[in-house]
């Protein structure tokens, strides 16, 4: 046993005994041959890992903008006082409370993990319910939300590629009448892009991995979906896993990999069971395993990895250091991945929604694809659309489609929309002038997230919430990421503050363009967008934040916000 099976022997003891003690590091060091030094390393790396001793119930609520527009400070002040904890404090032998990103339920905020498992659409009420139960010794899974995403839009009939009616094995069944050659040739005709936001050509990246010699090569399964705002994938693993796990086995067979791993964000390893039970259905009906479907030689496994909560590992290098028990810090790369990934084999990583697509373009045919969405972006695809909309949840969108009939009474039915992310935080934001644009790669491509804010929300805090996410989230290998980002958010602060001037602005820039220019990773290059664009594209909400002069800018108290924390007390001494 190796250093790859480092994150699944931490976990063991993560989940039985709430921490990993340096006892139990000091075991997983003999075990695996690692040091002590590297093994607290990437234990300080991962938000879900404790090396001190943690509550019976272990909560995680989810600090995103939506949740903070759904009502996260009510829910939050609730969780403290039911539990008699503060967050990110030592707790008691009953909970523990932590604040985290993004978990992938937008749609169902505010939301929290209770020792992993999900509770949404929280209100102080309900939190004092489920906490109430907890001291009573309810069980938990008892109470956990059993909801899942709603699907609230797909194209009529046949123009629908996702959501349409599953049969397990079928796009198998008819890769198998095509040579890998052909499978590979299919993929790129159909101008299929990489759907995790990357939109790099995977035909390309295929058919590199197949003209690669070597005695083993790896197909992965890009899971670690935490982009704020983002919960399609969920979604897919949710209700067509089979389709995703298609995908990996035909990659396997076009590439000729005989492996693939599913890397799954810690967040949503309540349904990993259910993966697993997928998949041993594929096993007995011959569809993984050893010469599938009689085809001799086609062998393919899969096995899933759990990951531990970094936001960074989305991109594919730093997943690949951490699949080999390694910090998720993207390295630098001589090499793509197809031909030296993991364990320095040629690998294919692709996405949850990418897998599922090429499944059915060979279920359904390349033609059938390029029917329908637009000359460079054909096909549909799957938004998670949340925020101030009526019906908050997932869309599989023609592309093509406009911004405003998202928007609009047939689709989310947004309320007096005036500030859109698209891509989530790291990607662009669109005022009102723009919401003609149409969701292609000849416009705006989107990954997956899709904010609506109206004109109620202060762009301020938005902008405050995605660069505080990115500070958090920076695995701080690169320092461009690691200060720059915490250089723009104390200058958002300041805006705030009521202290900036027009220099701010031009020194937001800067750093955006040097952030841009020199992080490592793409994730560290795309995290000052969201706010470049908006002090652009908003520039009459940013006069108002501005003073004319810089006159008397050094000066600055606030009363309300100096006894706050005062009139705090006296209220919860006086309930």
């Amino acid at each position: 046993m190796d250093r790859t099976h480092l994150l699944n022997e931490l976990w063991q003891y993560q989940l039985k005994f709430g921490f990993i003690s340096d006892k139990a590091i000091s075991r997983i060091s003999k075990k695996l041959n690692v040091s002590i030094v590297e093994i607290e390393s990437v234990i300080t790396f991962y938000h879900f890992f404790h090396q001190k001793p943690t509550g019976e119930y272990i909560i995680y609520l989810n600090n995103s903008i939506i949740s903070d527009i759904k009502g996260y400070e009510a829910v939050k002040a609730a969780f403290e006082k039911e539990t008699g904890c503060t967050f990110n404090e030592d707790g008691d032998k009953e909970f523990s409370l932590f604040d985290t990103s993004c978990i992938g339920m937008s749609d169902q905020e505010p939301a929290a993990l209770i020792n992993f498992l999900p509770f949404t659409d929280l209100t102080p009420n309900k939190v004092k319910h489920i906490i109430a139960s907890l001291k009573n010794g309810e069980n938990l899974e008892d109470l956990a939300s059993k909801t899942k995403s709603k699907i609230q839009y797909h194209p009529e009939g046949e123009k629908a590629i996702i959501f349409r009616p599953y049969e397990m094995g079928k796009s198998i069944e008819e890769g198998l009448k095509f040579t890998p050659e052909e499978i590979v040739n299919k993929i790129s005709k159909a101008k299929l892009l990489g759907l995790g936001g990357a939109f790099f050509p995977v035909g390309y990246k295929w058919n590199s991995c197949k003209n690669n010699e070597a005695d083993t090569k790896y197909i992965i399964c890009n899971a670690d979906e935490g982009e704020p705002g983002t919960f399609k994938d969920r979604a897919l693993f949710q209700y067509l896993p089979g389709l995703v796990i298609e995908g990996m086995i035909l990659a396997g067979y076009a590439t000729g990999a005989k492996e693939g791993i599913i890397y799954l964000r810690a967040e949503y390893q309540y349904f990993k069971d259910k993966i697993e039970d997928v998949l041993s259905v594929f096993r007995k009906a011959n569809l993984l395993g050893e010469n599938i479907l009689g085809v001799k030689d086609f062998d393919f496994e899969i096995r899933i990895q759990l990951g531990a909560g970094s936001y960074v590992c989305g991109a594919a290098s730093a997943l690949i250091e951490s699949l080999e028990g390694r910090r998720g810090e993207p390295p630098v790369r001589f090499w793509s991945a197809t031909k030296h990934g993991f364990r320095h084999k040629p690998t294919v990583v692709n996405n949850v929604e990418t897998l599922a697509y090429a499944s059915r373009i060979i279920e359904l045919g390349e033609d059938h694809f390029l029917s329908m969405g637009t000359e460079e972006s054909p096909g549909t695809k799957l938004l998670s659309i949340s925020g101030d909309v009526a019906k908050p949840g997932i869309y599989e969108i023609e592309f093509g489609t406009s911004i405003i009939d998202l928007l609009g009474i047939e689709m989310s039915q947004a309320t007096s929309p005036y500030f859109i992310q698209v891509s989530g935080p790291s990607g662009e934001c669109v005022n009102n002038t723009e919401f003609n644009r149409r969701i292609c790669k000849e416009d705006i491509m989107c990954g997956g997230s899709f904010m609506v804010f109206n004109r109620t929300r202060d762009i301020l805090n938005i902008l405050r919430n995605f660069m505080e996410f990115f500070k958090e989230e920076s695995c701080g290998v690169c320092t461009p990421c690691r200060a720059g980002n915490y250089i723009l958010t104390e200058k958002v602060k300041k805006m705030q503050r009521g202290l900036s001037s027009q220099e701010d602005i031009e020194e937001i820039k800067q750093w955006g363009k040097i952030i841009k220019l020199s992080s490592r990773c793409g994730l560290g290059k795309s995290s000052p967008n969201s706010l470049i664009y908006a002090v652009d594209k908003f520039k009459d909400y940013f006069n108002l934040k501005i003073p004319p002069t810089n006159e008397f800018l050094n000066v600055e108290f606030d009363m309300e916000d100096a006894v706050q924390e005062f009139d705090s007390f006296i209220k919860d001494t006086q309930t």
